[in-house]
């Protein structure tokens, strides 16, 4: 796919992969309707590619409210005449066991990170039918591939996300849409900074915990987002982001009930 002209809407545009994403997509002309939660972000976002002289609209918007994403292909058409790429990309995390984490916020997770790919992709799929060649890309994670303790919701939730792309990517064989699932391993965003606590966990321990996890996010978000968009153009039905997703994938494959006791000592 050539990206020059095209429109991309992108949600979790304002920072970390998103924002990474638009960046790539805007070096190489493609026009961008960016959307997030964070409008600051949005707007940082859109000062990091104003020199590319494209049509760039901001949407401030909740993924998780259906109401709000099924009004959104109507605001993008004011200013874009097609879309031709959707990146669901928004996401959060929660941290702590399935002991720790209470069922509101489990569903607060599921709420974004799943139902907002849901939503998103019910609401533009119309809009993207009507391109003469279009691809829906969906963030799921390395944790879409193995399930470490710890992530029981963000795991769930980037499982599903896998699921539904790849029962989705057949039903539309044969059609104009494509469907990428991308699983990024290790990538320096602030998800892990910006994890909700479980209430009456230990803050230290929490503290703690994050802090070994972001000494494993180590590649650059902007190699990521480059990763990323390189696939879609070439139509990849599935990207690999980082060494670590790669290796992840392989070991499920090998070893998919015992990985764990062999990824667990390494981490150690």
């Amino acid at each position: 796919m050539n990206l020059e002209g095209r429109t991309a809407v992108v949600t979790g545009a304002g920072g970390g992969i998103g924002r990474a994403i638009a960046i790539s997509l805007a070096a190489r002309g493609c026009h961008l309707a960016l959307a997030d939660i964070d409008a600051a972000g949005l707007v940082q976002t859109q000062g990091l590619i104003a020199n590319h002289g494209l049509n760039v609209s901001l949407l401030p918007v909740d993924v998780a409210d259906e109401k709000a994403v099924a009004a959104l292909p109507a605001a993008v058409a004011k200013q874009h005449a097609t879309v031709d790429l959707l990146f669901n990309n928004a996401g959060v995390a929660v941290g702590g066991t399935f002991a720790e984490v209470s069922a509101a916020d489990f569903h607060w997770l599921f709420d974004i990170n799943f139902w907002g790919v849901v939503n998103m992709t019910r609401a533009f799929l119309p809009v993207l039918q009507q391109s003469d060649a279009a691809r829906i890309v969906n963030i799921s994670s390395l944790f879409g591939l193995i399930s470490p303790p710890g992530q029981t919701a963000y795991s769930a939730s980037k499982f599903a996300v896998r699921g539904f792309s790849n029962a989705l990517r057949y039903e539309l064989e044969g059609s104009t849409v494509g469907l990428t699932v991308v699983h990024p391993g290790g990538v320096a965003t602030s998800i892990a900074r910006n994890a909700r606590r479980p209430e009456g966990s230990s803050p230290t321990q929490f503290d703690q915990s994050i802090a070994r996890i972001e000494k494993m996010l180590r590649m650059p978000a902007q190699d990521a987002g480059e990763i990323i968009v390189k696939g879609v153009s070439r139509g990849k039905a599935r990207i690999l982001v980082g060494m670590d997703a790669r290796i992840g994938a392989l070991l499920e494959r090998l070893m998919p009930v015992s990985y764990w006791g062999l990824l667990g000592r390494v981490l150690k």
